[in-house]
């Protein structure tokens, strides 16, 4: 019995990119002898014409299946919708705007068979890339490896393949806010790395803006991680022990030099401070009740509207 891939790929405006990536993908798979596939295809509450061509590319190709989002649930809670499809022994997760080369999956499949659970891409050329993205990318990284318990010398990227009851144990996270990575890092350790080149993007541009990169480290830091609460613990004793000794400071100064006058900027500036640290300590505590709310209200991680598939 030969094993089946499963390629999971969230689409969002890719009406012009994923007919052709599509298309590319089978033709590597045939030139691999890779026989048994399916792509599970989530389109991601798209404002253009995307769920009409992946409809039409499912009924095409018995290979295909389109799911359709009601909402935009963001890529990781489509890459969520996507898993719940899957039924190949290893699944892999791909994108929409042909930047990942897919001939690299033999090589991946390869390296798993030697016992790892998951093989990720780590990107070696980017090609083009804005400062704001390149920025994005290193504040990710870095996120990943303190916050999340990436092991050493291991890239995780949104680019993978792992074994199935990988695939099957993600999905028993059923919280709002899913972060692939730090589901899969809290899933094993047993992860593999190659390199690749990450292609140019057919056509337009991502869809990562700042606002969607920033709510994403949230989901990476707050769901997976204490290390913020710990750091803003640290950092109320730094400034408690700081204004101690300051306070130490000036009741010697005050018995030693008796014309001292006192200093109105100083007051403020300090108070400024504490005030500014208070602040962002209890913001840091309310983002993670926050999302404790969302979780105890059994907010969806994405809302299937339909599913199109030709039974072949």
């Amino acid at each position: 019995m030969k094993e089946k891939l499963s390629v999971v790929i969230p689409c969002y405006n890719s009406e012009k990119n994923i007919g052709d990536v599509i298309n590319k993908d089978i033709q590597i798979f045939n030139e691999l002898n890779i026989e048994e596939y399916e792509f599970i295809l989530v389109n991601d509450h798209s404002p253009d014409n995307t769920w009409d061509v992946i409809r039409e590319l499912s009924k095409q190709n018995s290979k295909i299946t389109a799911i359709n989002l009601a909402k935009n649930a963001g890529q990781h809670g489509a890459i969520m919708a996507g898993f719940h499809y899957v039924s190949g022994d290893y699944v892999v997760v791909s994108d929409d705007d042909g930047q990942t080369q897919m001939e690299v999956i033999r090589q991946m499949l390869d390296k798993i068979k030697e016992g790892y659970d998951v093989v990720s891409a780590e990107w070696v050329d980017r090609g083009r890339r804005s400062l704001f993205r390149r920025l994005g990318t290193a504040v990710n990284e870095r996120m990943t490896n303190l916050l999340l318990g990436n092991p050493k010398g291991v890239v995780v990227s949104i680019f993978f393949l792992a074994r199935k009851y990988i695939i099957d144990e993600i999905i028993q996270y059923h919280h709002p806010y899913p972060y692939i990575l730090g589901l899969l890092l809290r899933t094993t350790h047993n992860i593999a790395t190659i390199q690749t080149k990450q292609l140019e993007r057919q056509t337009g541009q991502s869809g990562y803006s700042l606002k969607k990169l920033t709510s994403l480290w949230l989901n990476g830091v707050t769901a997976f991680s204490i290390v913020p609460l710990r750091i803003a613990t640290y950092i109320g004793a730094f400034c408690s022990m700081c204004g101690f000794v300051f306070g130490i400071f000036i009741i010697i100064r005050r018995i030693f030099m008796h014309n001292v006058v006192a200093g109105w900027s100083s007051t403020v500036a300090i108070l400024l401070f504490m005030f500014g640290i208070v602040l962002c300590v209890l913001g840091i505590i309310g983002e993670y009740v926050g999302r404790i709310y969302m979780c105890i209200n059994d907010t969806p991680q994405y809302v299937v509207k339909e599913i199109s598939k030709e039974n072949g």
